[in-house]
């Protein structure tokens, strides 16, 4: 499978890049590199200067205007890929408005969560293009969902860790990776959908050529298809019980965050609360792995092809153990960064069969509860100004809804899906270059000042 070689490139660039900061921190302390006493909590925090609170007027200005711009376009696309935008918006809020990085981070969550709020709300009152099931997989929701958010926890941890110049080269192996391997799923599939079109169109000819040679009778199709009201479509997307499972998860994650800000850090009670994750996590995962398995043995005993879910691989113990992974290493990804799992998740959904429309709208439900989580936490810690949070989570919300709007009829009306895979590897490849860029620029600085290059300890740098 395609996605387990993209999972595997990933895996062995992180590897090494990991295993260099050895040698590096070598040759930085033979060079009189002096190792710092207290770091970041959040390598986002240290990507772009000081990590002081710094919180601009909200007031009109070229600033905001053009902030209001990009964040637009950057949520209408990010939604439409199913990546959330995060890389752009950081960048954005630190270097055009002028926001400390911790607040820009807090604030690039809340325009994800406004922005993946209101395309479920879209993609809720649209029909599955292909079959009578809900449009969002609650399947893979549930089987993604707490691996996703157990990956988070455990990145923001590693990110106190981890030295400047790693991240920076671990965003470059990620979204070099995810992103040309998004550009050629969408060259694939453009090309598959001009051979169907050509297709259509030499039976629609054939078909107009024999119309002489029919009778003048009108057909009923054998099957019509049934016309649903708005109300009905939501009734038919909306899954309940699942939702009530994924809001169950959330709640658990949130309390044990909150409970875990109020403890010392390195503490017992600081690690008992984290391994606490791990059982919230593996209870939801393990119980939809069992499901997914014993409904595909007896599909596959009975030789029945229809498929379980949108992912069109076997459920089998090996890619239910590969999918986790994924989704940790997701989590993980998104921890490091700040910038929430769209970036693994979304490339990943396509990688094992999902459809394009499928996946941005599975992709984005789940980053509305990963992104809502930080929002939360972020809020009861006051790390981001109301006005400003506000004022662009409602610009994320008009441009989740309006981008999800305009897409879709574009690919209806071109009978393209492919649009949305070219939209999500542009985003990743814009994240990639602001963020990259940037981060480049900060290491040489770094290396110029002879600052520490290596492992920070990880109890002192709460």
């Amino acid at each position: 499978m395609a996605a387990k070689g993209l999972v595997l490139y990933l895996l062995t660039g992180f590897s090494v890049a990991i295993f260099s900061v050895y040698f590096v921190e070598n040759y930085s302390n033979g060079g009189g590199y002096t190792k710092p006493l207290i770091s970041s909590p959040n390598l986002l925090e240290e990507k772009y200067g000081s990590s002081d609170k710094v919180w601009p007027e909200l007031k009109f200005s070229w600033r905001v205007v053009l902030a209001t711009v990009i964040g637009f376009l950057g949520s209408a696309c990010g939604t439409v890929g199913g990546v959330g935008g995060g890389g752009i918006f950081v960048p954005m809020l630190t270097l055009l408005v002028g926001f400390d990085t911790k607040s820009a981070a807090a604030i690039s969550k809340c325009m994800i969560m406004g922005a993946s709020a209101s395309s479920v709300w879209y993609n809720l009152r649209v029909q599955h293009p292909c079959r009578e099931v809900p449009i969002i997989d609650y399947d893979l929701a549930l089987l993604f969902q707490p691996m996703l958010m157990l990956g988070i926890t455990f990145g923001v941890s590693l990110s106190v860790v981890f030295p400047y110049w790693l991240i920076t080269v671990l965003i470059i192996i990620l979204f070099l990776g995810t992103s040309s391997r998004s550009v050629f799923k969408a060259i694939g599939m453009w090309k598959n959908e001009t051979i169907m079109k050509k297709a259509m169109e030499e039976q629609q000819s054939f078909a107009n050529s024999c119309k002489d040679c029919l009778i003048d009778t009108e057909y009923e199709p054998l099957n019509p298809k049934e016309e649903k009201t708005t109300l009905q479509i939501i009734r038919s997307n909306l899954n309940i019980k699942r939702f009530s499972v994924l809001v169950l998860v959330w709640c658990g994650f949130l309390l044990l965050q909150i409970i875990k800000n109020e403890t010392k850090a390195c503490s017992t009670w600081y690690w008992a609360l984290n391994l606490l994750q791990l059982p919230v996590a593996l209870a939801v995962f393990v119980y939809e792995c069992v499901k997914l398995y014993k409904e595909s043995k007896k599909r596959r005993n009975i030789e029945n092809s229809e498929q379980l879910c949108e992912a069109t691989i076997e459920w089998t113990a090996t890619n239910l153990v590969f999918c986790s992974l994924c989704g940790i290493l997701g989590g993980t990804v998104g921890g490091l960064l700040g910038s929430g799992g769209g970036f693994i998740l979304g490339p990943l959904l396509l990688e094992i069969g999902v459809i394009p429309q499928v996946a941005s709208a599975t992709a984005t439900f789940v980053m509305m509860f990963s992104s809502s989580l930080s929002v939360v936490e972020f809020y009861l810690l006051k790390r981001f100004p109301i006005p400003y949070g506000l004022y662009l989570m409602c610009v994320s919300i008009l441009a989740g809804f309006w981008g999800q709007c305009v897409i879709r009829k574009l690919v209806t009306i071109l009978r393209r899906a492919s649009i949305i895979v070219f939209i999500l590897s542009g985003v990743i490849f814009a994240s990639a270059l602001t963020m990259g860029l940037i981060g480049i620029d900060r290491s040489i600085r770094m290396i110029n000042n002879h600052e520490f290059m290596g492992f920070l300890d990880f109890c002192s740098s709460q």
